[in-house]
């Protein structure tokens, strides 16, 4: 089956191969991300000022480092190491910490946007803090961090073309290797878009629907 010139319906499911590796570094980075950025977000707005400033100093750094630097380190001191592990694991954990840098802030901001004197009331009625946490700081901190979390989300699987200079074979690094056998770059960039398109959007839509259920729009 052609499509027009010499692209077929081979390199589209070739393309699609690697959107599906897309979507599995997104997903494993970004369910990284949340874990850690949740626990270190905590950290930060609940712990003592030198505790949350050297955790803060540590995580600018994966702030702001190029995430195509921070890849080849990773995947360097993998083969240092001997460590052997394969590039997605190598991908998805550089990604996952990086995306726990950015998470870390949005969660700390969420559980700074909760009232003080909510959080005094909560604990004053005998609840201790873990439930206080769970029951109403964490519900009403999410509400205020799931569209930056949506954001976030979305950024990161953008990023996952970065992973194609450790050799994993994402989305964009499939639409490479047809283009260099089709030889028409516009026709497999603009299927290549479309399919980050089609990626996107519903998690965007997911967000807004959840954001008008909850009442923040």
């Amino acid at each position: 089956m052609y499509f027009g010139g010499s692209f077929t319906w081979g390199d589209f499911q070739f393309l699609l191969y690697g959107a599906a590796t897309t979507i599995a570094i997104t997903l494993v980075s970004v369910l990284i991300g949340t874990c850690l950025g949740v626990v270190f977000g905590l950290i930060r707005s609940g712990s003592p000022w030198w505790i949350s400033n050297a955790l803060g100093a540590v995580l600018d750094v994966f702030r702001s480092v190029p995430l195509l630097i921070q890849l080849v380190l990773f995947n360097s001191f993998n083969s240092i190491l001997k460590l052997n592990w394969p590039t997605f694991a190598v991908g998805c954990l550089c990604l996952g910490i990086y995306a726990s840098a950015f998470c870390t802030e949005i969660v700390r901001s969420g559980v700074g946007a909760v009232p003080l004197t909510t959080r005094r009331a909560a604990r004053s009625l005998g609840l201790s803090w873990l439930q206080e946490l769970t029951s109403i700081t964490l519900p009403i901190a999410t509400r205020v961090v799931f569209p930056s979390w949506i954001g976030l989300t979305l950024g990161v699987m953008k990023d996952t073309a970065l992973v194609l200079w450790i050799g994993i074979v994402e989305l964009l690094r499939s639409s490479q290797i047809v283009t260099s056998r089709v030889q028409e770059p516009l026709l497999i960039l603009c299927i290549t878009g479309l399919i980050y398109f089609f990626m996107s959007f519903p998690i965007a839509r997911l967000g807004n629907q959840l954001e008008k259920k909850w009442g923040m729009q």
